[in-house]
């Protein structure tokens, strides 16, 4: 069934609103054998170095061994120096519903002081990428200058469930962690350690309690706890704006340029809120007349997705201030970076957070998270049209249950994080018995792939001890800085 383009888009922008066990009959080491495992040379974009590219069947269901398999997809980054022999890094991607290995390129860049000396192993996670992906339609080519989210609908929900195949209850966290441990005893690593970014950091606390003997350390950046539901975003992403805010005022120069900025925004929203903007614009790339439609849901959301990096934050107060004078040119500019689509597999997103997530939160959670000056209960939106449709499995009680591994972990945190505060971290630090909490200041979502952070990840990866490490440079990270000018001058 073919999915219009105008849904898809108001699907994404909806999306951005939001971003013990006993072990089961067969053990990951006994579906890791050669037969299911296949391994070439191979380039991923971003990269000219010569890399590695695998393929593993394993069960879609680890009940039924001999059951229906799929193929998980993944991406060995060799170090730099193999003679050291140390053990390699998985990387666990966020979401959920992002693709590991379609990082390949920046993250070949970001952690180059860690390949120095071990290798990085990048798997998809089923139901993303090239492992059974659970995706409403590729390569499409959104309208996100027209669309809006409240455009997303229960039928986009119905005709997105049309498009796939398999058993969906088993596209779960639990069944992702026996894949990458899977891919570990595949590729003969008797351990491994691992960095989980976001979601990924859900995922590694799943791996710490199913197989703790396969982990010899592990890093968890911007923390989505167990014990804390995912897509509660509503005070969090108000605790990040009010810093902006604060920030602004608190540098000369932002402030001179915008003293009324708090007034502003609010104007911007109630003017957007009584008469939605509809105008015709120079397309930012191509310069043809392109239709722009903005509303109160849509700007706001376009704003909460700055607030994931300092670089987005620094142009905040620029598209406040302008779209208050009536001039939403630069914000146009700001929806044309995301005209290529997310790299997000929706369909997984969706499947995780409606099954593990949002079973165990309240009406009155959500009236309590609603309750806020920025965005209100639009971070809901999504979760509340897609959920009472989407097929239910259940996790057991004992998923919810706090992680007690002691591995060596080095927790970090942005301070101005919009989904995953600090206070998150808190939760991991509290009960895992052999780790540190690093909060980065001036530092927003996953601040673990910087300059500095990174430096800091290497020697806690080579010490396995988080609290015997230089963290010197944490200091040095600079005060937010904004735009102040058309002309692009901070």
């Amino acid at each position: 069934m073919k999915i219009n383009r105008k849904s898809i888009s108001a699907l994404t922008i909806t999306i951005k609103s939001v971003i013990a066990f006993g072990l089961l009959s067969v053990h990951s080491a006994v579906i890791a054998n050669e037969s299911n495992l296949s391994l070439k040379d191979c380039h991923l974009d971003g990269i000219k170095q010569q890399v590695q590219c695998g393929k593993l069947l394993v069960p879609e269901n680890y009940d039924k061994p001999n059951g229906e398999k799929i193929t998980i997809n993944f991406a060995v980054l060799p170090a730099i120096d193999k003679s050291q022999k140390k053990e390699p890094l998985m990387f666990l991607a966020g979401g959920p519903g992002q693709a590991a290995v379609s990082l390949a390129g920046g993250l070949y860049k970001a952690f180059n002081e860690v390949r120095k000396s071990r290798a990085l192993i990048l798997v998809d996670q089923r139901g993303t990428g090239e492992s059974h992906p659970l995706q409403c339609e590729e390569n499409i080519k959104q309208d996100v200058y027209s669309t809006i989210p409240e455009e997303f609908s229960a039928q986009d929900v119905k005709d997105c469930l049309a498009t796939f195949t398999g058993d969906l209850s088993q596209y779960n966290s639990e069944n992702a962690i026996r894949d990458f441990d899977a891919v570990r005893a595949a590729l003969n690593h008797e351990k491994i350690a691992i960095y989980g970014g976001s979601y990924g950091t859900r995922a590694g606390l799943v791996y710490m309690r199913l197989f703790p003997e396969s982990l010899s350390s592990v890093v968890l950046d911007s923390v989505g706890p167990i014990e804390v539901p995912i897509g509660l975003f509503g005070k969090s992403a108000a605790r990040s704006f009010s810093m902006l805010l604060a920030n602004c005022q608190k540098e000369a120069s932002c402030q001179q340029a915008y003293p009324n900025l708090a007034s502003e925004f609010n104007q911007v929203l109630a003017t957007l809120d009584e008469n939605p903007l509809s105008i015709s614009i120079p397309h930012p790339r191509l310069g043809t007349q392109t239709p722009l439609v903005v509303n109160k849901s849509k700007f706001l959301s376009t704003i909460f997705m700055q607030l994931y990096s300092i670089e987005g934050r620094s142009l905040v107060p620029l598209i406040i201030h302008q779209a208050s004078l009536g001039n939403f040119a630069p914000f146009a500019g700001l929806t044309a970076m995301s005209e290529g689509g997310m790299n997000m597999f929706v369909g997984l997103t969706f499947n995780i957070v409606c099954n593990e997530d949002m079973p165990k939160v309240t009406e009155d959670m959500i009236l309590a998270d609603s309750d806020n000056n920025f965005n209100g209960n639009l971070s809901h939106v999504a979760w509340q049209t897609a959920c009472p449709l989407w097929p239910q499995y259940r996790p057991s009680d004992d998923f919810y249950n706090p992680v007690t591994a002691d591995i060596p972990t080095l927790i970090i945190s942005g301070e101005l994080d919009p989904v995953t505060p600090p206070s998150n971290g808190e939760y991991s630090h509290k009960t895992l018995p052999n780790s540190r909490h690093i909060i980065m200041k001036n530092s927003s979502h996953t601040p673990g792939v910087s300059g500095c952070a990174i430096n800091v990840i290497n020697e806690f990866l080579n010490k396995k001890d988080p609290n015997d490490l230089d963290e010197s440079c944490l200091d040095e990270i600079p005060a937010e800085s904004f735009m102040t000018g058309l002309n692009g001058g901070i």
